[in-house]
């Protein structure tokens, strides 16, 4: 086992913008431009330019869409990431993704199809099929 505590580095070395605490009810769609920690419950689709945090209280129910994200909760819905997925060993996913680069720590749950992308791979991939 390489990692023995919950938190990560990135988790540690990211700026909150946007906070939905604890407790806290969202019932929509959130769209942001900055980072955001959620501890609360998110019932709508998440996209955000920057990283994503879900707190292990946190549960989203609709699809995430962020450059980075860190999963500690549950969610139930679709996950892109253009940057890093990461789910912390309480994570927990009902859903498909879609990343360029994932990592699942031991205890985190997924149940879904992954998709991993990347500009260079996908193109010189795709043209050796296409030459078959």
């Amino acid at each position: 086992m390489l990692r023995k505590n919950a938190s990560t580095a990135s988790d540690a070395n990211v700026k909150v913008n946007t906070l939905i605490g604890e407790g806290a009810v969202f019932d929509g769609n959130l769209t942001l431009p900055n980072t955001i920690r959620i501890d609360g419950t998110v019932n709508g689709n998440c996209s955000c330019e920057a990283t994503l945090i879900l707190g292990e209280t946190g549960q989203i129910f609709g699809n995430i869409n962020a450059y980075n994200i860190i999963i500690s909760g549950s969610v139930k819905g679709d996950i892109t990431a253009k940057g890093k997925l990461e789910f912390l060993p309480t994570g927990r996913l009902v859903g498909n993704i879609v990343a360029n680069t994932l990592v699942i720590d031991e205890g985190a749950y997924v149940d879904g199809k992954c998709t991993m992308t990347s500009d260079s791979s996908t193109s010189s991939y795709s043209s050796s099929i296409s030459e078959e």
